[in-house]
């Protein structure tokens, strides 16, 4: 399961463990010509030497070998690959600043990577002119930590919905009612229609966004810290959620955590990132069960677990909750 560093660089189109080949090699970007990967999105070789660059600023650049890190020098992403089944979740975890919401930008198209490419169904995404990946765009959504900051907060749910409906084309007289089938694939309802977002609880809001990425019938779904800011039952419901619709839909989903616990629940295959690079991949339960890296078993070993402790002999009546279990 563990990824070796130097295979990495020397090959970044090696499949990860559990994993098919990523494609064939190239020396620039190809357009309109589809490459066989293994799944719906391919990362082949990322890299980011400092900072993000905004793609589409100045042209594409070409798939290049990223120069090695020297002293003072960092990367954001070093050689990093990987591929997105269809149907599928792929867990990306890693303490703060390990690179993964730096590799979800990339997979989105809102960063430029200095080094490797990214393929949308077998083309070329990341090297991509922004008027080709524009027509592209509504095959891949995401929704973040904080949706409330990507809403208009002088905008209804109604007009929120409508304009992603209206970017994709539905006209003006039936955008009412597809907005309020998006609200019910997220067990909300018209009523919500006519609701400013500040006027919606945490999980409600996060439905909301569920509902606009969903406007557009998306393949693939990017979700970045997307429920580390609710409570604990309300992230399991919108966990819950997110499972239906891929079940329904058959959507893919790329979710970033710090969270094991909520990675274990939700991916099927997992990367672990470090410092810019992906330390360990695999199916999620071999990962979590039998880690190969050292900061992988010191990620597992810090989830916290309950510990039940056994009733003292002094005790005359049954224990409370909080006297017999205790966390760790």
């Amino acid at each position: 399961m563990r990824v070796h560093e130097a295979a990495a660089r020397s090959d970044p189109l090696a499949a990860l463990p559990g994993q098919a080949a990523l494609g064939a090699p190239c020396a620039g970007p190809r357009r309109g010509r589809a490459r066989r990967i293994a799944g719906v999105v391919g990362v082949i070789g990322a890299g980011i030497r400092t900072g993000r660059r905004r793609a589409g600023a100045a042209g594409p650049r070409p798939r290049q070998a990223l120069p090695a890190t020297g002293r003072g020098r960092t990367a954001a992403l070093d050689g990093v690959s990987f591929a997105l089944r269809r149907g599928s979740t792929l867990g990306i975890v890693g303490e703060s600043g390990s690179g993964k919401s730096t590799a979800a930008d990339v997979v989105l198209g809102f960063t430029e990577p200095d080094a490797g490419e990214v393929l949308l169904d077998g083309l070329a995404w990341s090297t991509a002119p922004e008027r080709e990946r524009r027509a592209r765009r509504n095959r891949i959504q995401s929704i973040s930590q904080d949706p409330l900051g990507s809403f208009d907060p002088r905008a209804d749910v109604r007009s929120i919905l409508s304009e992603a409906l209206e970017a994709i084309g539905v006209p003006r007289s039936e955008r009412r009612d597809r907005a309020v089938e998006l609200l019910e694939r997220v067990d909300l309802g018209a009523e919500h229609l006519a609701r400013n977002p500040l006027e919606l609880s945490g999980g409600q809001r996060q439905r909301v966004a569920i509902s606009r990425a969903l406007a557009t019938d998306p393949e693939v779904l990017v979700c970045d810290e997307a429920v580390s800011a609710l409570d604990v039952s309300i992230q399991a419901q919108v966990l819950d959620l997110l499972a239906e619709l891929q079940r329904s839909t058959g959507i893919s989903l790329l979710f970033i955590s710090h969270d094991l616990g909520v990675i274990r629940h939700v991916a099927d295959e997992v990367l672990v990132m470090r410092r810019g690079r992906v330390v360990e991949a695999g199916r999620t339960q071999a990962v979590f069960e039998h880690p190969q890296h050292d900061y992988t078993r010191r990620l597992v070993d810090a989830i916290p677990k309950l510990r039940f402790s056994p009733p003292t002999p002094t005790h005359t009546t049954t224990p409370t909750p909080h006297e017999s279990i205790s966390p760790s």
